[in-house]
């Protein structure tokens, strides 16, 4: 009998065989995040995702619409662009240059008298796949006629936070995006975990209350929401870094995480993603933006400035002290509250390797693990 990590097999985290059925049935059937509206913001421009095992682009017609397709030319089969750029008013395959306009129609194949006699070319058009737009985010579907987003995400709608990201601006500063040798799996359910916020976070997260903290999944997707701790709720527009961008009764951090892997983690003064993208069944890209408050850089510095006071006494350390660190970039002593989740996931995948490896009892905070799982197994026709 196989090792369980709970009501999964280690083989769930650990084989191409499981992972290759998670990319068919999985992600290659659910609505996945391509990136933020102002992205593909004018005529020609367009950018691509991988969903599953399709490779999908968005492109911004001459009349303002946004399409979706796969990513793949009706002759042969190339990838017909590459992840980001703008058009004028096509798009050519490298391969034989066989040619589209922005609406997907077959308008060009060189040398077609000499090589093919006659193409019909109403019959060659790209293959469509679904767009839209949610919450500022672009998402794509690889089905064309998928049910619509707000349908995909209605369950969600009204415990997601009070903020609008429409309203809000990208932060270039808080884009990152990092590898983590780690499962797309553990990486969710790290996540959404919350017993190990008042441990492995204990320095970096405290200033939130998690014995608080309400959670749960709403269908596929889950929930959560957490209020600050009285130390940091008291008085807190003088604490905030950034300009406020919900009411002060809304006050709290709201970090879902929706079905297959959008995290939202929310709070007072911003409100920003965290995609999880599997690469393999050992490495996850993880794609970090941030959105604020639509305001002047001296709103900004001056909020800064406001709450350094309280910043230079609260503090951020990391779970251990810097005469425990095993090195100088050690990530449990940098106070870097990702930094911690990273070697969490990394460690815990290692050790799946071992013939010794088995889980204790979950705890009540582990119990949104528990349901992910149960989530995985349904899309996988085994629950």
């Amino acid at each position: 009998m196989s090792t369980m990590l709970h009501l999964l097999p280690t083989d769930a985290y650990t084989s191409q065989e499981w992972f290759d059925r998670e990319m068919r049935e999985i992600f290659s059937k659910t609505w996945i995040y391509a990136g933020f509206m102002e992205d593909v913001g004018e005529p020609g421009q367009y950018i691509s995702v991988q969903a599953g095992l399709n490779n999908i682009f968005i492109v911004m017609g001459r009349d303002r619409r946004l399409r979706a397709f796969h990513n793949i030319c009706r002759h042969r089969g190339t990838q017909l662009i590459r992840a980001v750029g703008k058009t004028q008013k096509a798009l050519t395959c490298p391969y034989h240059d066989w040619t589209y306009d922005l609406e997907g129609n077959l308008i060009s194949v060189p040398e077609e008298h000499e090589e093919f006699g006659k193409v019909d070319k109403s019959c060659h058009g790209l293959k469509r796949a679904s767009v839209d737009i949610w919450k500022s985010m672009i998402f794509i579907h690889p089905d064309a006629d998928a049910d619509p987003i707000t349908d995909w995400f209605a369950p969600a709608e009204d415990q997601i936070g009070p903020h609008v990201p429409e309203e809000l601006v990208e932060y270039e500063e808080l884009n990152t995006s990092y590898e983590i040798k780690a499962n797309w799996k553990i990486v969710v359910e790290n996540y959404i975990d919350v017993y190990h916020l008042s441990h492995l976070h204990s320095g970096t997260l405290a200033m939130y209350d998690h014995k608080s903290a309400k959670y749960g999944f709403v269908g596929d997707h889950y929930m959560f929401w957490e209020p600050p701790e009285a130390s940091f709720a008291k008085y807190q527009d003088k604490k905030l870094i950034a300009p406020r961008v919900i009411p002060e009764d809304q006050n709290g951090a709201w970090v879902p995480m929706l079905w297959p892997g959008i995290g939202i983690g929310a709070t007072e003064d911003g409100w920003n993603i965290f995609i999880v993208e599997p690469l393999g069944p050992a490495l996850t890209r993880v794609t970090n933006r941030g959105r604020v408050a639509n305001a002047s850089n001296w709103e900004f510095a001056k909020q800064e400035m406001k709450s350094s006071n309280f910043w230079t006494k609260f503090g951020l350390s990391g779970k251990y002290e810097a005469h425990d660190a095993q090195s100088e970039d050690d990530p449990m002593a940098g106070g870097d509250f990702t930094a911690e989740d990273i070697y969490a996931c990394e460690r815990q995948q290692a050790s799946l390797k071992s013939p010794y490896f088995e889980t204790g009892p979950a705890a009540k905070g582990e119990s949104p693990v528990i349901e992910h799982q149960k989530v995985v197994l349904r899309w996988l026709g085994e629950a």
